[in-house]
């Protein structure tokens, strides 16, 4: 009897430790002014043809604040349970993405949308995620850490774990200067990451080499990717007749490869604008007309980011173009005249295909600047 009653005692102590264990215990604060601050000022090199980035006045690019960036992107201290990072679900490989369907978080719980592509975010303006619930990078990277799907974590034990840290006290010192550790905050935080992913530009794929002029080689495309590209463009050349794609009406024909507008693409099949189960946009402005409207990705890199669209519904690129080729299912708000039965023949198809392959920039997902510190 005695020896269950201690048995029973133990795993009562047991079960309090691991309360306290989930719940970080603030510190006094540590003093760092005793660690040089002298941040060098980050370079970007902004490609041919692209736009200037709008960086915030009050979050430079600086070297220091890239590198914390970087690692609070790929650390899993973020989550509930250290087990997933911003880069569980935005991994180089898959050009930032996961490569799956519906992204796990804490638990294997699955969220209801794709991971979406964060290549070149750092020059978009009209809002991140696939509703555009964020307006701009520092917002995007506040939001999954309180998921309940994603990270399930709260900020304040976040910012309890980073101040009883020790290696990043000396980085939140050496990014922004702070004297004390508990200076650390999820604004400076949410600010590291987005430094970092301003640096995410992809601009050396095969296309980018042909548009701009990069490689002198007149024979860089082949005869199907040229066609490919005029289908894409709707470049007709004064052949009546000749294949159109629609494609740039959303992924646009500027360096970014998209629109950013928040479109519905066809892929839903609705009695009425009421019934779509993810009302993306909609669900945000409370407008009718915005139901079942996603902004539209870059295609950059496309080749790399399977499966598509904002559920992960398409394995393939192949039933991506079979889906526009058809026409998809109408509705009152699909892309007026870009949304319609293309009839493509099959030529046209892999036409289609070998052009979106050349959007690929392998020393994007490469570079090393851009990997996990951690491995």
């Amino acid at each position: 009897m005695k020896k269950l009653t201690f048995l029973a005692l133990l795993a009562l102590v047991g079960m309090f430790a691991c309360k306290d264990d989930d719940n970080p215990k603030p510190s006094d604060g540590v003093d760092l002014t005793n660690i040089a601050y002298n941040p060098t000022p980050h370079e970007l090199v902004i490609p041919p043809g692209f736009p200037s980035m709008n960086i915030p006045a009050d979050n430079p690019l600086t070297e220091q604040g890239i590198d914390l960036g970087r690692r609070l992107f790929y650390d899993p201290i973020l989550s509930k349970d250290s087990t997933v990072s911003c880069g569980s679900c935005h991994g180089p490989a898959g050009n930032f993405t996961d490569n799956k369907a519906l992204s796990p978080g804490v638990g294997g719980l699955l969220g209801t949308r794709s991971s979406m592509a964060i290549i070149n975010s750092g020059f978009l303006s009209k809002g991140m995620f696939w509703d555009g619930r964020a307006p701009h990078l520092e917002a995007q990277a506040l939001g999954p850490v309180e998921n309940p799907v994603e990270m399930a974590e709260k900020w304040d034990d976040v910012e309890v774990k980073l101040r009883n840290h020790a290696d990043y006290r000396t980085r939140f010192r050496k990014a922004f200067g702070i004297e004390n550790s508990n200076e650390i905050t999820r604004d400076l935080a949410t600010r590291a990451i987005a430094q970092f992913e301003r640096t995410l530009i992809s601009a050396n794929s095969k296309y980018d080499r042909k548009k701009y002029q990069l490689d002198p080689d007149p024979f860089l495309f082949s005869d199907l990717e040229t066609d490919g590209l005029k289908i894409y463009f709707d470049d007709q050349f004064g052949a009546p007749g000749a294949p159109v794609g629609h494609c740039a009406h959303c992924h646009d024909g500027g360096p970014l490869l998209t629109s950013e507008r928040y479109e519905n693409n066809a892929i839903t099949e609705v009695a009425s604008l009421a019934d779509f189960p993810d009302k993306g946009l909609g669900a945000l402005t409370g407008k009718l007309t915005d139901n079942g409207k996603f902004k539209a990705p870059s295609l950059r890199n496309i080749a790399l980011s399977a499966p598509y669209m904002h559920d992960g519904r398409f394995q393939t690129l192949e039933q991506v173009i079979e889906h526009y080729s058809s026409g998809g299912h109408y509705a009152d708000n699909v892309i007026t005249g870009s949304i319609t039965n293309l009839n493509l023949s099959a030529y046209d198809k892999q036409a289609l295909l070998a052009f979106l392959n050349t959007l690929t920039d392998t020393t994007f997902v490469n570079n090393p600047a851009f990997q996990n510190p951690f491995h």
